[in-house]
């Protein structure tokens, strides 16, 4: 009886890990991850409906063009799927706004981060919804943003020390107080501008932002002499 279990199971990895139509298992795996993080962010982006309608399981299946037996063999449940959305939209919009800034000279860098950011959320209302959006009131997004605030600040603080070239406790505790209120203000301030409550334009926009980073960036705001 057991070495008929046995050769069961091993039937069944084989037929899991075999290609199928010429795409091997790790492939399809990710491509069903790729759409039912896309469908995710249809749902949790959509800022047609105040308030967003209740996230369910079917809705992102029906998304996704995916059964649900493909969903719990993703995500252990629908909160962990909520926040690998969150993470796979917050990773690229870090990863293309670092770029963004490291090809930037140094005096055009906070001008260069927020152009990324603006006119990512400006081209995709999607992603200005989910990372934005107020009315969006899941428990799992309010937490990730508050998550990836923390991290935005401590990145911000540390690059407010290595780009004035200054140090100190009390110096790098002034850099996390500005990089708090630069990433809370940043955020605050897009909410308004996407809800329709700031008329400006994207350009006018990241003109307005970079110029306030600028300020806040001052090395006579942290101990350090002027430039």
């Amino acid at each position: 009886m057991a070495v008929g279990v046995k050769m069961v199971r091993v039937a069944e990895t084989r037929a899991q890990v075999r290609p199928y139509r010429g795409v091997d298992a790790a492939q399809r795996l990710a491509d069903r991850r790729r759409r039912f993080i896309e469908a995710g962010l249809d749902l949790l982006g959509d800022t047609s409906q105040t308030p967003p309608p209740e996230l369910t399981v079917r809705a992102v299946c029906r998304g996704a063009g995916l059964a649900a037996r493909y969903f719990y063999e993703t995500f252990a449940d629908k909160d962990q799927f909520v926040g690998a959305v969150f993470d796979a939209v917050i990773a690229e919009l870090a990863t293309t706004t670092q770029a963004a800034v490291a090809a930037a000279p140094q005096t055009d860098q906070n001008r260069a981060g927020m152009a990324n950011i603006v006119r990512t959320v400006a081209s995709d209302p999607r992603i200005g919804g989910l990372l934005f959006n107020a009315q969006l009131s899941n428990a799992v997004v309010n937490a990730k943003r508050a998550e990836s605030g923390v991290l935005l600040a401590t990145l911000y603080g540390r690059e407010i020390g290595v780009a004035l070239k200054v140090g100190g406790d009390h110096t790098t505790r002034k850099g996390m107080a500005t990089a708090h209120f630069a990433v809370g203000g940043v955020g605050q301030t897009i909410s308004a501008w996407l809800a329709g409550d700031v008329d400006l334009s994207p350009d006018e926009l990241v003109d307005q932002l970079a110029a306030i980073l600028d300020e806040i960036s001052q090395p006579r705001l942290y101990g350090g002499a002027e430039s």
